[in-house]
């Protein structure tokens, strides 16, 4: 009979690679841990790690202590295997988040791209800075994810359009590609937040949810059966441009800021809505202000002079129930308007709005949607911590690098 000689070969690739998730998902494992959780008898799990302690890509972590004889060897995956590469960038500030091989961030900085007019020259000065922060050296990076603002066409990767961000159009990615001497990757920024959600916030566990983002731009992320829904020309999401009864439709789509949902929800109108509310609290955004004194001033300004997130903040500490119920009928368009069309049955409110508003305005929401559309769905506030956009795109720079690394060990 004749056999297939790339079969075991094969087999013994699938094998390390279980065993490499294995190890990075529950930890230092003992061989016979290790043989136990991949169906592998102790002899052939030897074998594995013998061969992945010559890749480099393992090592003794520590010792585990049982009966009589010596201590079992523990097992983990080496972190400095590979770094990976995540960043935001926004027109006034580029944060660089350096991971390694387990997803440990190593580093995180911000940096003002102010002086570079070239995309490329800054986002190469960025990684250097963060690279050196890091003690590693560039080459070290095996992929990198970029978030920005704008529509990313799936099929070339390019930014398609970005009002924000006109230097980044196409052919910066190739070049990006070129300079950096690595995988390079440009996502849309809710988009990555999706991801962030999906494996470490609110979403974790849930493979169809939405995550719709409110704050100085309005955007969705579309996760369906685990992956995320960018649509044919990558504009899924763009939920600024929803036609809302009683505003007007954009009579140019160059405008981002005449989107009719754009127009019902975006800061300005936060603001205005908060003033029509005069919204009165013993707490105001600073903790400074006196009972009943009022969060906005005279000509609509946030509180001290802040912003329509701390608006909603201090409405939130101050129980203003009339104007977070008025804030969650306006968001409640979108989440219906999705809701009848993709039944997600999970909604995360994210952005300096949704986390601003935390779980008083998210329940507000679900009761809103409740009313106007026949689907239910689950509404809560974002899961995450920290820069949410840079936390998924370091999710998505390790799923790159772990491919290429953990995939040819044989």
């Amino acid at each position: 009979m004749t056999r297939n000689p790339g079969v075991p070969r094969l087999l013994r690739r699938l094998n390390d690679r279980s065993a490499l998730e294995l190890l990075l998902s529950e930890g230092p494992l003992t061989r016979a841990e290790l043989g136990a959780r991949t169906g592998l008898s102790k002899v052939t799990a030897g074998q594995l790690l013998s061969r992945l302690e010559e890749r480099g890509l393992v090592e003794v972590a520590g010792e585990r202590a049982g009966g009589r004889g010596p201590n079992a060897a523990l097992y983990g995956v080496v972190p400095s295997s590979a770094h990976v590469a995540g960043l935001e960038v926004l027109p006034d500030a580029i944060t660089v988040g350096v991971a390694d091989i387990t997803g440990r961030v190593v580093v995180e900085i911000v940096v003002d791209p102010a002086g570079h007019a070239d995309p490329v020259a800054a986002v190469h000065e960025a990684v250097r800075r963060a690279c050196a922060s890091a003690d590693i050296t560039i080459s070290r990076l095996r992929s990198f994810v970029i978030g920005t603002r704008g529509v990313v066409d799936p099929g070339t990767g390019d930014v398609r359009f970005s009002y924000d961000l006109p230097a980044w159009h196409t052919g910066v990615l190739a070049s990006l590609r070129r300079t950096l001497d690595a995988s390079v990757t440009i996502e849309n920024d809710v988009n990555l937040v999706a991801l962030a959600e999906h494996r470490y916030g609110a979403a974790a566990g849930q493979d169809d949810f939405v995550v719709v983002w409110a704050g100085v731009g309005q955007g969705l992320g579309v996760m369906l059966g685990g992956r995320l829904h960018r649509g044919i020309s990558g504009g899924a999401g763009e939920i600024g441009w929803l036609p809302v009864p009683g505003e007007p439709l954009p009579a140019d789509v160059s405008r981002p800021q005449s989107g009719s949902y754009q127009r019902l929800i975006g800061h300005d109108a936060v603001v205005r809505l908060a003033a029509e509310h005069a919204l009165t609290s013993g707490v105001a955004a600073d903790g400074a202000s006196e009972a009943g004194a009022p969060l906005i001033g005279p000509l609509g300004g946030g509180p001290a002079g802040g912003s329509a997130a701390e608006l909603v903040g201090a409405a939130v500490a101050g129980g203003c129930g009339g104007f977070l119920d008025a804030l969650a009928a306006r968001l409640a368009v979108a989440v219906a308007a999705v809701t009848v069309v993709l039944d997600p049955g999970l909604v995360v409110l994210a952005g300096d709005i949704g986390r601003a508003g935390g779980a008083e305005l998210a329940g507000r929401v679900e009761q809103a949607v409740a009313k106007v559309c026949p689907g239910r769905p689950s509404v809560v506030t974002t899961g995450l911590t920290g820069n949410p956009v840079l936390r998924g795109a370091l999710v998505a720079a390790l799923e790159q690098a772990r491919e290429q690394v953990f995939s040819d060990t044989v």
